[in-house]
């Protein structure tokens, strides 16, 4: 059960209590001094604090020690007892922190009914602190997955602007991972603590998204049963997602104004403004600078927005991370027949590099579910993935056949393997003519497919050189390992 530090100057009551408690299975510890509950208390670590206000009948010392009790970590759920109560020591202790108070002489069964509250007050907010500290830990910025250098400038900008009050605008194509960067932004922020309220300004009509937004007084218009707060209001202490903000109708875009100059929203029929203490952080796929040019979006509010932008990269902007996310959405996935991890060939994941993703991060992540859900072993083969990526295994060539070896972890498999490259000799050499040989131009062929035949041959001597490892292959030649691929599949005519 749980730990109770127990102070009070009357033995009697002490006695009592304290059998009360042991008979419901609690460890207790009893002090009529009210120094020596003071001096025992970290060690002790009690989950509940009973204590009289008045230890020694002058001052109210058991102030003192609820006090302390709040200062541990965790903190110990106080309840205050006095025989000297009154409506001002018992706001007085209840502002400072007391759970409940209760005036001499009281009922055991009151005093019972009052513990298990306690207690079981104690354990929620334990299990919130805790479930906080795992989605902290889930949306830290070092989690989001991204080794390339355009992620690394992202986790750089959410690291040094996380922890201030400016407002955020992230700027990306739809997929890329906007609502993530702005969870690790609040999550990460002295606001963790408060609520993280997302809103997809796209979802909802006009006339309903202002009052999603900012409330509305009983009876402003038909349906407005009862008084309602806004998101903005839900969100005070923490941080309001507003996703693509750019198609926010030009009505709300000036009350959205209002709320980041004044910091204070108005229901809708209301006139009193009400004081928000909000972090905005918006995100938009559409190019907000035209839409200002078009006069569809507010400039002075695009300028409010805009105070640090972050900008999320596309995936076929940074194909070296393919690997890594499909590894991760891999990741404690099974078979559905044979439980079995799932893994992937290094030719599945070959083609998964190819692919440009319009779709983004989010088409990846569905596209490694869909190849799991219908697969029919527990290693994806280039078969298993959508119709629209097997165009990548016909141009080039690649074996289908299964890569990998029982029991291996998915790390394994996310080699890309050298079958992916054309297969264009790298011994190919230049066509030579004799002084007198007339080379028509159907012999010869175009110059671009000539500098083309060279230049496959160069990667290829380049890949040799490297052993199929790609990305040493792209070090060698001194270009990025996502202009490798489109050199490799590119058209030769």
């Amino acid at each position: 059960m749980a730990k109770v530090l127990l102070a009070d100057d009357e033995m009697t009551m002490v006695q009592m209590v304290s059998e009360l408690l042991r008979a419901d299975g609690h460890e207790v510890f009893p002090f009529t001094n009210g120094n020596a509950a003071l001096e025992a208390m970290e060690s002790i670590a009690p989950d509940l604090v009973i204590t009289d206000l008045y230890l020694d009948r002058t001052r109210p010392r058991g102030l003192e020690i609820l006090h302390k009790a709040r200062s541990l970590v965790p903190p110990a759920v106080v309840i205050m007892i006095t025989g000297f109560g009154s409506i001002e020591t018992a706001v007085e202790a209840m502002k400072n922190g007391a759970y409940d108070y209760l005036e001499k002489p009281f009922k055991l069964d009151e005093l019972k009914l009052c513990v298990q509250r306690a207690l079981s007050y104690n354990e929620a907010v334990s299990e919130n602190v805790y479930l906080r500290k795992q989605l902290k830990k889930k949306y830290q910025f070092n989690q989001i997955i991204g080794t390339s250098a355009r992620m690394q400038q992202v986790f750089k900008m959410i690291e040094r602007v996380a922890d201030t009050d400016s407002t955020v605008l992230i700027l990306g194509e739809s997929g890329t991972g906007k609502e993530l960067v702005a969870k690790a932004l609040h999550y990460n922020s002295r606001r963790q603590l408060g609520s993280f309220i997302p809103v997809n300004c796209s979802a909802l009509p006009e006339n309903l998204l202002e009052s999603e937004l900012f409330g509305h007084r009983k009876g402003s218009f038909t349906g407005a049963i009862n008084d309602k707060k806004g998101l903005f209001q839900e969100a005070d202490g923490g941080t309001i997602f507003l996703d693509e903000v750019g198609s926010m109708p030009q009505v709300l875009q000036s009350r959205l104004l209002r709320v980041l100059q004044e910091r204070e929203v108005r229901r809708v029929g209301d006139n009193v403004p009400v004081y928000v203490n909000v972090r905005v952080v918006a995100a938009t796929n559409e190019p907000l600078e035209k839409k200002t040019r078009e006069g569809s979006f507010r400039e002075d509010l695009y300028y409010r927005l805009n105070v640090i932008p972050i900008c999320l990269p596309s995936l076929r902007e940074r194909r070296d991370d393919i690997p890594l996310l499909a590894a991760h959405f891999l990741k404690d996935k099974t078979h559905a027949r044979t439980g079995k991890p799932m893994q992937i060939t290094k030719s599945s994941m070959d083609v998964l590099c190819a692919h440009d993703w319009p779709g983004n991060v989010r088409e990846l992540e569905n596209a490694i579910e869909r190849a799991c859900a219908l697969s029919e072993t527990h290693v994806l083969q280039i078969t298993d993935l959508p119709p629209e990526l097997h165009r990548y295994a016909s141009e080039a060539s690649i074996d289908t056949a299964i890569e990998t070896r029982e029991g291996s972890p998915p790390s394994q498999f996310v080699v890309l393997n050298q079958a992916l490259f054309p297969t264009t000799s790298s011994d190919a050499k230049p066509p030579s003519f004799g002084d007198g040989e007339a080379a028509s131009g159907q012999t010869l062929g175009t110059l671009k497919q000539f500098i083309r035949s060279q230049e496959l041959a160069y990667l290829n001597k380049a890949l040799a050189a490297a052993g199929g490892d790609k990305q040493k292959a792209s070090e060698i030649l001194g270009v990025s390992l996502a202009t490798l691929y489109r050199k490799l599949l590119e058209e030769g005519d």
